[in-house]
């Protein structure tokens, strides 16, 4: 898989903007729980108040306040009085609270200094007990309570006159020796509180302090949930432009991707020898090139968001959930990822074995379903359609039930895991809506909890999916390697040679042996003859002789695997393949077309070729009087595979396709056999006129194809058994006889020049 993301360099800048819009979304989407806790904590509950410290309050409520608290000098030294004239900082804070039109008395109210973060943090811990106890004390009910206690030790002449005071007045007038006894177990019980609650009623205090001072309060709630929620609303859009970028960016990657492989598998494929093509199927190679690509490139478009995201989300989540919020439910998550980890684990031992066959079986149908495409007009001459259907129904069976397999296991999935995630989060509410309930916990916060665990379970989620996906596409990794890494048998030297001017068109076969791979025998053995520029040689011999590959060697689509094969006094070896196959004109056995048109097929050689060179190539090869008859004449359309014109008109346009390329070596195997027999002579003679500086190899079947040859191998059985002439051969050689009597009688021997 490794070396397949290798590929990946040619997208380097690309995947480095991935990665990091990735990490911005990443920090965005951990930033949204955060927004939610405070528009509920402190805009909705609180009012808009974030802390337990006032930013104004009157010179009376700072003195209540003083009342309850031992640190009056760390409170008030972080105050500062509005005198006559008020600092620019405290007109800013008097109008933000009290409008732009404010009337203050001088030195009747405190301003907050411009304090750092940490230093607000540390004063609100010091105020909010304070705080809490003043708003308790002031309670209607919590005051009568205070009062009674106090009516029941003081004298009866001292009743009337505290009966008329406030609580606050009562406790201000006492010595401070009795003030503290008075409130020590209440603010004793007050202290064993948690520092949420405390904060949360030190709130309901400063509203109160505010509401003192005129300060309009539900002006203060809203404008904080609007700048709250605009700033969310920000973060979000932020999270969703990246990730529409990441998306589009991991598209454009992949696809590039798969370019640069379906590029790199062609190429390799066109460099293979016909022994790599035998090994791997034609079919293989189209799946490998299409289906395991595809495979590749899904995975590669999803494949940033969890090598990068997922881990920045979970473990930043689980971060923010120990740092900010209640860690006592911290368990929860863990119950959710194992949860997670059981079903995803279940499903990958059970559908892993299914992705590995996925990909056999689809090689299977294509090799299925080409065959019998490719094989049509037998299977209708032999009227076996229904076997061939049942054959493609097995194959089609097979992929269809284990594609049913795995895609039933993936629809068990999503369910089961949807009902973890909101069983998880039923769970938080439940132990969370108790811990709200004993004040340990606010509503906001329980609130980013259940985002935070939900974010956490899809990181999770989202590992695991990779999980599964990543052995099928590892397995069409691995089969798109085994391509790209297959060696040709066939390839050229680090430096080669070029062929001899003055042996131009001399082909020499010296001692030459071949053996297919694999193979224990020789197919050829001992091959010895000379073809000379400016004559015909020809090739006979009975079916798997080896005629053809005798012919195959040539061009290099095998390598001899004894003796020399030398072209222009050069071992084929030792020249590149294609200086090799610039100078040889193959016709092969199966005439094979393009699709496009009779021109482009005759010009395939050059496209630039002239209309004169392709037509005289078309004329020799006996190719226009059909063409001619086109209603397009060289423009009318070639399908593909030559479908839509006969055998013998498509072997014509494979030989003047030859012809047109005007090389020194003609290569002619079995080309003639589906011509008749007035066109074969037709042909040979018009060929004449091209080659008298030409060498010309032509593998025959026909006797009267090769009577004019300048001289004719005999093959049986991979070796050598005759070369000469049609005349030489018939009188001294057996097998040339044999062959030769069974396609003409005594009397056509003789009048051609036999016995």
């Amino acid at each position: 898989m490794l070396k397949v993301l290798r590929n990946l360099k040619k997208s380097f800048w690309a995947v480095v903007v991935i990665i990091l819009l990735l990490i911005v979304q990443a920090q965005a989407d951990l930033r949204l729980p955060d927004y939610t806790s405070k528009i509920v904590n402190e805009g909705i509950q609180s009012g808009g108040i974030e802390t337990a410290v006032p930013e104004i309050i009157s010179i009376e409520d700072m003195e209540n306040i003083l009342i309850f608290s031992e640190k009056d000098k760390n409170i008030t030294e972080n105050y500062t009085l509005v005198g006559e004239s008020p600092s620019k900082e405290q007109e800013k804070v008097l109008k933000k609270y009290l409008g732009k039109d404010y009337n203050v008395e001088p030195n009747s109210i405190y301003v907050l200094n411009d304090i750092d973060a940490s230093k607000e943090d540390e004063l609100s811990s010091i105020m909010a007990s304070p705080l809490m106890e003043l708003q308790t004390v002031t309670n209607e009910d919590t005051a009568s309570k205070i009062k009674e206690n106090m009516m029941a030790n003081v004298p009866e002449e001292q009743k009337a006159v505290i009966e008329n005071m406030s609580i606050l007045d009562i406790i201000k007038s006492m010595p401070e020796e009795q003030r503290n006894v008075v409130l020590e177990e209440f603010t004793k019980q007050i202290d064993e509180m948690q520092d949420s609650i405390k904060e949360q009623a030190a709130v309901t205090e400063i509203k109160n302090i505010y509401k003192d001072l005129g300060v309009d309060t539900n002006k203060l709630q809203n404008n904080y949930i609007i700048v709250t929620g605009l700033q969310m609303l920000g973060i979000a859009l932020i999270s969703m432009v990246s990730a529409i970028t990441i998306m589009l960016l991991s598209a454009r990657v992949a696809a590039k991707l798969g370019k640069t492989l379906r590029e790199k598998v062609f190429k390799k494929v066109l460099s293979f020898s016909t022994g790599e093509l035998n090994k791997f199927s034609t079919a293989s190679l189209i799946t490998r090139s299409t289906n395991d690509i595809q495979q590749i490139q899904m995975l590669i478009a999803i494949l940033f968001r969890v090598v990068v995201y997922a881990p920045i989300i979970g473990i930043g989540g689980f971060m923010k959930v120990l740092t900010t919020s209640d860690n006592s439910m911290a368990w929860i998550i863990g119950v959710a990822i194992l949860a997670v980890l059981f079903i995803v684990v279940t499903l990958f031992i059970v559908a892993m074995p299914k992705f590995r066959k996925l990909q056999e079986l689809t090689d299977k149908l294509n090799l299925v379903s080409r065959e019998i495409l490719s094989g049509l007009q037998v299977i209708r001459a032999f009227n076996t359609e229904k076997k061939e259907e049942k054959r493609f129904d097995n194959a089609n069976r097979d992929l269809m039930k284990t594609n049913v397999f795995v895609n039933r296991a993936m629809t068990i999935m999503m369910p089961a895991l949807m009902l973890v995630m909101n069983s998880i989060a039923v769970l938080i509410v439940w132990v969370g809506g108790q811990n709200v309930d004993q004040g340990v916990m606010q509503v906001g916060d329980m609130m980013a909890f259940i985002q935070y665990t939900m974010q956490i379970v899809m990181a999770f989620l989202m590992i695991s999916m990779i999980s599964i996906m990543l052995p099928r596409a590892s397995v069409s990794a691995n089969r798109i390697n085994e391509v790209l890494e297959t060696e040709p048998a066939i390839k050229d030297k680090e430096e080669t040679k070029k062929f001899d001017p003055s042996k131009k068109g001399l082909v020499e076969f010296k001692n030459v042996s071949f053996r297919y791979p694999d193979a224990d025998t020789e197919i050829l053995e001992d091959i010895n003859f000379t073809a000379e520029p400016g004559k015909t040689t020809a090739i006979i011999g009975s079916t798997g002789s080896g005629k053809s590959t005798v012919v195959n060697l040539i061009p290099r689509f095998y390598d001899v695997t004894g003796g020399e094969l030398l072209i222009d006094g050069v071992n084929i070896k030792d020249v590149s393949q294609k200086d090799l196959r610039d100078i040889i004109g193959f016709v092969p056995q199966k005439g094979l077309l393009f699709s496009g048109t009779i021109e482009s097929n005759i010009k395939y050689a050059d496209e630039n070729m002239s209309d004169e060179r392709m037509e005289k190539a078309a004329r020799i090869a006996q190719a226009t009087e059909f063409i001619e008859t086109k209603e397009k004449k060289y423009q009318d359309p070639i399908a593909q595979g030559g479908g839509n014109v006969s055998g013998g008109q498509r072997q014509r346009i494979s030989i003047a396709r030859a012809l047109a390329k005007d090389p020194e070596i003609f290569v002619f195997d079995d080309s003639f056999s589906a011509l008749d027999l007035k066109t074969d002579a037709a042909l040979r003679d018009a060929l004449s006129e091209i080659t008298h500086d030409k060498t010309v190899i032509i593998v025959a079947q026909r006797i009267s194809t090769i009577l004019n040859a300048d001289q004719i191998i005999v093959l049986e059985e991979g070796k050598v058994v005759g070369i000469g002439t049609h005349e030489e051969l018939i009188k001294n050689n057996e097998t040339y006889r044999q062959i030769a009597l069974s396609q003409l009688s005594e009397e056509e021997l003789d009048k051609k020049g036999g016995n």
